[in-house]
């Protein structure tokens, strides 16, 4: 190696100091939201994507430019959240398809490859906005390409510095370009996301990092503990970054994740007993597991094999056409990809085959009842601050025993996921039916129709989603100021399709309001969804509220379940 590159293991070495170094910066990222909902999930999904590939980095027993690139590609499209964890799946892949065929990373090759990860996240998403995680990419792109075009013997070093203080200076005009940023008075989430990745990575370069790496190497924890935290109420943001504080403060690898009952727990510690002690504070515990680390076998990583990969996520025109171009449609892809994904699943569907089957992304025992009862196979968990990954999607899809399989995401930020894993799927032919809110896809199911085809029924399906208007009410978690509404800490807030469009004291009035500007003189009916913190006694009255305020619709009330909102309503 030259004193102006990085080999293999210097750029492992790099890229994990890249990771630690956003998993560090997770919370803060997330409080980067835009709106005041306590679900900023930017940095969580960014971090997860990025946990993903370095796992397969760290798997990895032979360590060249290869199999380095290809851990990172494979790895971080599988585990890709979110449409920032996509986003930035796309970018690392770019960055592959450059270095993998490299002998070392060297300046120009570095421009090269930061040109060609941002053309390929460009490719990846079908209405591309400024002011994004893709205009700081491609800003740092640009500064790259000019560095190396005026001094082909920039130090490397030289050019990640200026390059990463270059996106800084792009990221920090971000809220110039939305104004929605501005409002917030926020820099764009993912862009920061990426801009401390980049950091992270040079910090690796200049062994800032070397002595933290070496503690983290020596440190090893004799104790994994996992648990379902069923929270006695409603855990808020403060508390449960609270409650991750201390099981910081005893372990390592930490996860607190919401879910349907409350909060699914994972550390590393040598303490399991404070672990769990702490946990009563909350509420009660259900599927403990406490497991030996020492004895814990360790698993050799899948990698998908880089030419199925290219064959899976091609694209025609990639090569031809360097503008910014649709979400591909679905091709040939991984056959063995999606063979080892179902082989690996815990249970095998026993059902018979079928010609179609349905995938749901939902949370919430009543939400799932619904679409279990509308005919849906196979349920993810997940939703707002609980987006699933690619591979979770292929891994639902796996359990599916259908020729075709229709995937409802049910939220705008894992629209991306069900289309990268749709991208790498080949033994089944994959529909995915864009629905942002839960009612849109109770309704697309509703409107299947058995007697018709595939084709027929995506065609209906997309239609008739876009007739259904959907509010969320929840709190606000902090105070800021959005278009014309003022909103302070603890405001119910009504957040419809396009944004906020009630704010208030209490949840029934704030609801009323949200709907007088959704019910028109089309709308025939509302369907009320109450959440778990809301008894039916309350929804039902709410219910009747509605009826009263708009008589010319049906009201139907429907237990949901889910956290977070307290209604969901849906106006068709």
């Amino acid at each position: 190696m030259s004193t102006n590159s990085i080999d293999a293991q210097l750029m492992a070495k790099m890229f994990l100091a890249g990771a630690r170094n956003l998993e560090s910066k997770k919370e803060w990222i997330n409080e980067l939201n835009v709106f005041p909902v306590p679900d900023g999930d930017t940095g969580t999904n960014m971090s997860l994507t990025i946990k993903s590939a370095a796992d397969e980095v760290k798997g990895l027993e032979s360590v060249t430019l290869e199999t380095v690139s290809k851990a990172i590609s494979s790895g971080s499209l599988r585990g890709a959240r979110g449409n920032s964890g996509v986003i930035l799946s796309q970018l690392f892949r770019g960055c592959s398809k450059v270095w993998r065929n490299e002998a070392e990373i060297t300046p120009k090759n570095t421009a090269a490859a930061f040109q060609k990860a941002v053309e390929t996240a460009y490719k990846a998403v079908m209405k591309p906005k400024e002011g994004t995680i893709l205009t700081v990419a491609r800003g740092g792109a640009t500064k790259a390409c000019e560095l190396v075009e005026e001094n082909p013997d920039i130090e490397i070093g030289d050019l990640l510095s200026q390059t990463i203080r270059y996106m800084d200076e792009v990221l920090n005009q971000t809220p110039e370009m939305l104004p929605v940023l501005k409002e917030a008075g926020v820099v764009d989430s993912g862009g920061q996301g990426l801009v401390q990745i980049l950091k992270g990575c040079l910090n690796g370069f200049l062994g800032i990092e070397e002595e933290e790496e070496e503690k983290e190497e020596v440190r090893k924890f004799n104790y994994r503990v996992e648990y379902i935290l069923n929270c006695a109420k409603h855990i808020s943001k403060e508390e449960r970054l609270k409650f991750v504080g201390f099981l910081e403060s005893i372990g390592a690898d930490v996860a607190a994740e919401r879910c349907d009952q409350g909060l699914k727990v994972y550390l590393n510690t040598d303490d399991p007993g404070a672990a769990l002690t702490k946990a009563t504070e909350y509420g009660t515990m259900s599927r403990i597991h406490v497991i030996n680390n020492i004895d814990r076998p360790v698993y050799p990583l899948h990698l998908f094999d880089e030419k199925e990969l290219e064959e899976a996520l091609k694209n025609p025109e990639e090569d031809s056409d360097p503008e910014p171009a649709s979400q591909p449609e679905a091709g040939n892809s991984s056959a063995a990809a999606a063979a080892d994904l179902a082989a690996a699943s815990s249970e095998a569907s026993p059902a018979p085959h079928k010609d179609v089957g349905f995938v749901a992304v939902s949370i919430g025992e009543g939400l799932g009842g619904i679409f279990r009862d509308l005919g849906v196979d196979c349920l993810i968990e997940g939703g707002q601050t609980m987006n699933p990954s690619t591979e979770d999607v292929m891994n639902a899809v796996a359990k599916v025993n259908a020729d075709t399989v229709f995937i409802l995401p049910n939220n705008k930020n894992i629209i991306l996921a069900a289309q990268q894993a749709q991208n790498l799927i080949h033994d089944k032919k994959i529909i995915v039916i864009p629905t942002k809110t839960i009612p849109q896809g109770i309704t697309a199911m509703i409107d299947y129709m058995p007697d018709k085809t595939p084709a027929e029924n995506e065609t209906a399906m997309r239609e008739e989603i876009l007739a259904v208007k959907t509010v969320e009410l929840t709190y606000a978690v902090r105070d800021t100021r959005i278009g014309d509404n003022v909103i302070h800490s603890g405001d119910i807030m009504g957040v419809g399709d396009h944004g906020i469009i009630a704010v208030g004291k209490e949840v029934d009035d704030t609801a009323i309001a949200s709907l007088k500007k959704m019910v028109d003189s089309d709308s025939e009916l509302i369907s009320v969804y109450y959440g778990k913190e809301m008894s039916e006694e309350k929804a039902q009255a709410l219910g009747e509220k509605l009826g009263e305020a708009f008589p010319d619709c049906d009201v139907e009330v429907n237990a949901g379940g889910q956290p977070i909102y307290y209604y969901i309503i849906s106006v068709e």
